[in-house]
């Protein structure tokens, strides 16, 4: 629901500040400065995105993990797509994500919200499965094993 919300007042915004541009220089300028953020913003995008993709071929060759040029993917396709949807908020984003150190710093800082929802995944998560609440407790005990010769498959009697 706040997504949505997001999103619509994101678009609200954008549509006013068409409204306020087209009103200032007029139709065909703000078209021209529309297409013209389209164009230099894909062709930006195009560098970037072949930068970023020897850069992950280059740690797949020396056998590194391509973290950082995984995070810099998402985020040029993140730009891509803010360029192409029309608007000058929407393309000021997208470029602002298209170069390297803003994409840097927003890199960063998705590792660290991706450890903490790891290690919160990690703690509440126990042997594979959420922990239950209210479930049935079975009391036991542990019967260990360990026969004395290889190969031998001795079985613990069950009470």
């Amino acid at each position: 629901m706040r997504l949505l919300v997001v999103l619509l007042t994101a678009m609200a915004v954008e549509i006013a500040v068409l409204a306020a541009v087209t009103g200032s220089l007029g139709f065909l300028p703000t078209l021209g400065l529309l297409i013209a953020g389209g164009v230099v913003g894909s062709l930006l995008m195009r560098r970037e995105g072949a930068r970023t993709l020897v850069a992950f071929n280059e740690a797949l060759r020396t056998r590194r993990a391509p973290h950082r040029e995984v995070a810099d993917g998402v985020l040029i396709a993140a730009a891509g797509f803010l360029i192409v949807v029309p608007g000058f908020i929407s393309d000021v984003l997208g470029l602002f994500l298209l170069f390297p150190p803003t994409r840097g710093l927003i890199s960063r800082r998705m590792a660290r919200g991706a450890e903490r929802r790891e290690r919160a995944f990690v703690l509440n998560h126990r042997y594979g499965r959420p922990p239950t609440a209210g479930g049935v407790v079975v009391e036991g005990d542990v019967i260990d094993v360990r026969p004395d010769r290889p190969g031998t498959t001795e079985r613990p009697e069950l009470r």
